[in-house]
């Protein structure tokens, strides 16, 4: 059953007051707009504990104080990839003791989740500007002129490639400090060169040497153009 919307205390202070100059339940919900059973619970709650305020909900209270979702919200906001240990160890030494889905819990109450951290390459400042200029000059491009358009590029891929978790808020995932930046370097690794548009992906080949100019015009002329055409 969805929760319904709570009355605020202005109103709940409105509902007492008329009641008190003699108005039926029945004639103060009609003028506040409100069903006659909420007039009437908000009446006999007065009558029974003389207040309108919201009064103790059963059920276990929280194991982190509001003191200790501030510090660990803090926490994971500086540095996303602390883990829920480190968590769980920062409120132990405060006199807390809670378990890690206890943490992954009030986080996900905070508006975090937990995700792997993007790998993306590391960018120089130049490179980044030469992007966002890139980015602004093609901004009003219309659509049909990116449907003419062949991307294509070469990357390494590792055969090791470790995990790393962080913490984020939505749409948040690709932040510099959500990120972990990668340079290509080092063995154990093959080389690929592919390309795509908007009608879809092209030929994917596998680069066995060191790339030099006469094997880039290769694959120009052997891969890219036939993915053009098709």
């Amino acid at each position: 059953m969805a929760k319904t919307k709570e009355l605020s205390k202005d109103t709940r202070n409105r509902i007492v007051d008329l009641h008190q100059a003699g108005k039926t339940e029945s004639a103060i919900g009609k003028q506040l707009g409100l069903k006659k059973s909420t007039v009437g619970a908000i009446i006999r709650k007065w009558k029974t504990y003389k207040t309108t305020d919201n009064l103790p909900r059963s059920g276990a209270p929280r194991k982190i104080s509001p003191r200790g979702v501030k510090m660990i919200t803090r926490t994971v906001s500086k540095n996303p990839r602390t883990t829920r240990g480190d968590l769980v160890n920062d409120l132990q030494r405060a006199g807390t003791k809670v378990t890690k889905p206890t943490i992954s819990n009030t986080l996900r109450r905070q508006g975090l989740k937990s995700c792997s951290a993007r790998r993306v390459p590391l960018l120089k400042p130049v490179h980044v500007q030469a992007r966002l200029k890139f980015a602004r000059e093609h901004l009003d491009d219309p659509e049909e002129d990116w449907e003419n358009v062949i991307w294509s590029g070469e990357t390494k891929i590792f055969g090791k490639n470790s995990t790393h978790r962080v913490w984020t808020t939505k749409n948040a995932e690709l932040h510099p400090k959500n990120t972990i930046p990668t340079v290509k370097h080092g063995g154990g690794n093959i080389m690929l060169g592919g390309c795509f548009s908007a009608k879809g992906p092209g030929r994917l080949i596998r680069v066995k040497e060191r790339m030099n100019g006469a094997m880039y015009r290769e694959i120009l002329s052997e891969n890219l153009l036939p993915s053009a055409r098709a």
